[in-house]
């Protein structure tokens, strides 16, 4: 960290990183609106500070691999480094456009990566999601991979409240149930509906927890929090990109992920969702 950046503000966070000037700003705790001009035009960005050294830098890889695949919309990141990330601000709307949603979320899954569990490029293998813990560990079998690097570490985690043998004995499901090999898509990683923005072109993604990992496990997420529309953009990234035979059961097993780090974050109130989720696979 360059000296003196721990105790800067968003708004000379902002110009060092970008180059432009503050035109106005409005705080509100760890991110900020700003409008900036490079002396022709204005834009409107939004400054963010990370909750933990390099989890801007980390997100920024993110938005940076995610907007490469050229099919979900991105906003355009301006500047990052471990303290705090500039990027393009979304004016919200109503939620329109589902169907192409479902589509590009579809092409933004078939980018791929390379492995199960592989971070972006320039990203980090120890990451998060949301501020909790998240290992980008690359492994070749989704199954053991899955049960490795997104059940067991947050039951850890939550030991405190969670009945462990329950996850331990859903671990152990999880090769028979998992549904026809699929190679690793290049997931969000964090698609619960407050990082799908809606403006006047569509969904906008956000906040990326973004790794290698099961297509079904970003659709899982939308499931699990409710999304806008949520039928019409399944229904269209279904045909699209069919998703295979059973994946409606599935869609407990891959919410197990986004539960547990819930529990670890909110405590008790998500204990009861994971253990359910975790009976429901036999």
């Amino acid at each position: 960290m360059v000296s003196g950046q721990q105790s800067e503000g968003p708004a000379a966070a902002a110009a060092r990183l970008t180059g432009f000037g503050t035109v106005s700003r409005g705080f509100s705790g760890a991110l900020s609106e700003i409008t900036l001009t490079d002396g022709h035009q204005h834009f409107d960005a939004v400054v963010k500070r990370g909750h933990a050294p390099g989890a801007t830098r980390a997100e920024a890889a993110g938005l940076h691999w995610l907007a490469a695949a050229d099919a979900v919309r991105i906003p355009q990141v301006h500047g990052a480094d471990d303290t705090w990330l500039v990027l393009d601000r979304v004016t919200e709307t109503s939620p329109s456009h589902a169907e192409e949603f479902g589509r590009n979320l579809a092409r933004l899954h078939s980018a791929g990566a390379p492995a199960f569990g592989a971070p972006p490029p320039d990203g980090l293998a120890d990451a998060w999601i949301g501020t909790a813990p998240m290992e980008n560990s690359p492994g070749e079998s989704w199954p053991e991979w899955y049960a490795e690097y997104r059940i067991l570490p947050y039951v850890r985690m939550a030991s405190e409240i969670l009945d462990t043998a329950v996850f331990e004995r859903a671990c152990t499901r999880i090769p028979s149930i998992a549904g026809p090999t699929e190679p690793p898509a290049r997931l969000h990683g964090d698609l619960w509906s407050g990082n799908v923005l809606w403006d006047a072109d569509g969904a906008v993604l956000i906040d990326p927890a973004a790794h290698g990992g099961h297509r079904e496990t970003d659709l899982a997420m939308l499931h699990l929090f409710g999304c806008p529309q949520l039928e019409r953009i399944v229904a269209a990234y279904d045909e699209f990109a069919p998703l295979a035979d059973g994946y409606r059961e599935r869609i407990a097993l891959h919410q197990l992920f986004p539960l547990l780090v819930h529990t670890v974050l909110f405590g008790r109130s998500y204990a009861g969702q994971a253990t359910a989720a975790a009976r429901s696979l036999g």
